[in-house]
Formats: structure tokens, sequence, C-alpha cells
């Protein structure tokens, strides 16, 4: 441990902490690059709205939630951060050959591949986090690790958005995809695998056990304040991912900018002041929590009530500027939950359940959020056409926007909680 202590300084700390963003943000570039693609996707290949919220949704979150787990499981009891390293390689390759893709079904088969590669990025990820950060500075750094999120979203729509309008789509997938093979070798041969329980004062975590992977979801789903957030976060996660898939879609056909303009415009406001966002809501809950744990989750919920008018008025005012410029506050409050969530669940969790507990959230995040999110959204667009013709996915994701009241009432519930919960927290063993 003292060996450890020398090496795990302050300033690897950051170092580690700018490195896993930087993992995260390659994912979510490669991951939502298919939004900013949607129109030429659905012209060259000649997709329907359902057809493409499989490609953005399903076919991507079927694989990544479900093998999370195992791949969680195995970082519990090995080396996370090799894991780390060979997803992100993965995830990378198989972005690049979704640009050589010539139908739907080959297309499919890519996104499961990507999948399959960011599976083992998160929960190895969101573990070691927890063991460089302590619990009073954790939600700070996991809402910086949630940079990724933005910071991808950024860098997706405005590089998918350039090149695709003067190179094609083809050109996108590979532009964004290959670079991801040098921040895997980075991570691999400059990162430390902390010790279990470095931050939490050289706590020794419990011997090795056989895993229980059902045991697992019952301690989420039995502890009241992690119950509570999984469904709050996965609420979230099901207006948040659709809305990031369909935005540019809803832009293009309802506002008639082109690719590239969505790209410029929509992307440094989901990058920046969604960026923005996400670190101050985790500093807020660090800072509010000090007095009151309750904090940690009401902080999300009065977020996610406050965004709902701004919201409402991107969807429904006809001015392009001013539906970018009130999208902009919606974009700042509704980034405020995925740090102080991560670090709720990370806090409730025993040493070595912890990339096991963050792959479980993110299994019914993803595959209900991710999954299901765009696929009902591009489904409620294509009912509605015969109604509302080209506005039809303006109104589909309008009613989308007021799931966000019942994901803060999770929220609410949880900060009401959060005290007994973690007062009762055992790490056995």
């Amino acid at each position: 441990m003292e060996d450890y202590a020398a090496r795990i300084t302050p300033r690897y700390r950051r170092y580690a902490l700018f490195l896993l963003v930087l993992a995260y943000t390659s994912s979510h570039v490669d991951r939502n690059i298919v939004g900013i693609l949607i129109e030429p996707l659905k012209a060259d290949l000649l997709l329907s709205d359902t057809q493409l919220g499989f490609l953005s949704g399903i076919a991507f979150a079927l694989f990544y939630a479900t093998l999370g787990i195992p791949i969680a499981v195995w970082a519990d009891r090995s080396n996370r951060r090799n894991i780390i390293a060979w997803s992100i390689g993965i995830w990378s390759l198989m972005t690049a050959v979704c640009g050589l893709a010539q139908n739907f079904w080959q297309l499919a088969a890519a996104r499961v591949g990507v999948g399959i590669g960011e599976a083992g990025s998160s929960p190895p990820s969101h573990s070691m986090l927890s063991d460089l950060y302590p619990k009073e500075q954790r939600s700070s750094a996991m809402s910086i690790y949630a940079l990724g999120v933005y910071f991808g979203i950024m860098l997706g729509f405005m590089i998918g958005g350039f090149v695709a309008e003067w190179w094609g789509w083809r050109a996108a997938f590979f532009v964004v995809g290959l670079p991801g093979l040098a921040i895997a070798l980075l991570v691999r041969f400059t990162m430390i695998e902390p010790p279990r329980g470095f931050a939490d004062g050289g706590a020794k975590p419990s011997a090795l056990q056989k895993v229980n992977v059902k045991a697992g979801f019952a301690v989420l789903w039995r502890v009241r304040t992690t119950r509570h957030v999984v469904i709050g976060v996965t609420l979230t996660a099901l207006v948040g991912y659709g809305s990031i898939v369909w935005g540019p879609a809803f832009l293009i056909r309802s506002h008639g900018l082109t690719p590239g303009q969505v790209g410029l415009f929509l992307g440094p406001v989901m990058g920046i002041v969604g960026g923005l966002g996400a670190y101050i809501g985790g500093i807020l809950a660090d800072r509010l929590a000090a007095k009151d744990q309750a904090w940690n989750a009401w902080i999300v919920g009065l977020a996610k009530v406050l965004a709902i008018p701004f919201i409402v008025s991107f969807y429904m005012i006809d001015s392009t500027f001013w539906a970018l410029v009130v999208y902009m506050p919606a974009a700042f409050l509704g980034a405020f939950y995925l740090g102080p969530s991560f670090a709720m669940i990370q806090s409730l969790t025993p040493l070595r359940s912890r990339a096991l507990a963050s792959a479980i959230m993110l299994f019914v995040l993803n595959l209900v959020g991710l999954g299901f999110g765009p696929q009902l959204i591009g489904i409620a667009s294509d009912v509605m056409r015969q109604w509302f013709d080209n506005d039809s996915l303006r109104y589909a994701l309008l009613g989308a926007a007021f799931v966000n009241l019942w994901a803060a009432y999770h929220y609410y519930l949880a900060g009401k909680t959060i005290s007994s919960d973690t007062g009762n927290l055992v790490d056995p063993g």
C-alpha cells in the first residue's frame, strides 16, 4: 500500500480522471454519431424512423447492457485497466466498420459490435474512480467523468455533421472511430490499477466470493435509496437518449437546417452548456450534501422539474434562434443527474461489488432508456405522421419530455432515505 500511496498522487489522480474522461468521450462520440447521421442514413439506405430508432437504441443497448454485467463481475475480480483498454479498442474498430455497411442489417450488426465494446468501459471506470477519490469528493469526480457524455455528443455532432455534409456518412464513421485506438493504448500503458478501497482509508475489501448477480439486483432493489435512484436515472435516460438521438432530425425536419448546421449549433450547446451542468451539478451535490445527504438526490429532482418549461419551449417555438436559446438552460439543468446518481450507487455499495452495482444500474438504465427511448420516439413519430406529417417527430419528443416529472419524484424519495441507508451499509468480510 505504501508503494501505491507514493504513486497515486493528486497529480496522478487528475491524470487518471482525464484519461477516463477521454475514453468516456470517445464512447459517446461513437455511440451518438448515428443521431447526426439519421437523415443521410434514411435517404441513402431507405430506412423508416422505426428502423433508425432500432439502430440508435436496441441494436446497441441490448448487448451493451447485458454484457456489462458479466464484464463487471470480471472487473471486480481482475485488472480493470486492461478491461477498459480492450473495450475502447473494440468499440472504436466497430464504429469504423459501420462506415462499410451496405444495408440495414449490416449496419445493425456493426452497431451491436459497438455495444459489445462499450459494455466493458463504464462499470470498471466507476469502480476505479471510487478507489481513487474519497466519498466526500466522489460526486465531483463522477461529475467530471460524466463530462465525457457531453463532450462526446458535442464532438459527435460537430465532426459527424461536418464530415457527413462534405464527404458523406461513411467517412464520418471512419473519422470518429479510428482515433479511439490511440486512447486504448494510453489506458493500457500509462494507468495504474489502484488497490481496492484505496480511497476509503486503505479499507480491506471482502475476500473473493462466488458472485451472485441475482443477489446484486436484489440488493439494489431492497435498499430504498438505490431503488429510487435506479428508477429515476432510467426514466431520465429514456427521455434523454431519445431526445439526443432525435434532436438533430427534429431541427433538420422542422427548422430546415443541414446536418452541418445542426452540428455547429447543437453540438456546443450539448458539450459546453451540458458539460457545465454536469460539473456544477456534482459540485452542488457535494457541497449541499455536506450539510444534508438528501441533497445528493434532491438537487437532481429539482433540476429535472425546472428544466421542463424550457424543453417544451424548445419543441414548440418556430424561431430557430429562440429555440436554441431556450435549449441552453434545458441542457444545463438536464445534465445535473449523472455525477450524483453514479456517486450514490457507489457510496451505497460494498467495495467488492462496486463494478457489479454500476453494471446493474447501467443494465437497467441502458436497456430501458437507451434501448427503448429512441425506439419508442421513432415508433411514435411514424404513427403520428398521418396527423402531423413532417411535424410528427416534434410531438413525439414533446410527449416524452413530461416523463421527467416521474423521474423527479423518485429522486425526491431517494433523498428522504439516503441518510439511514448509508448508516446501515455494511461491507461483509
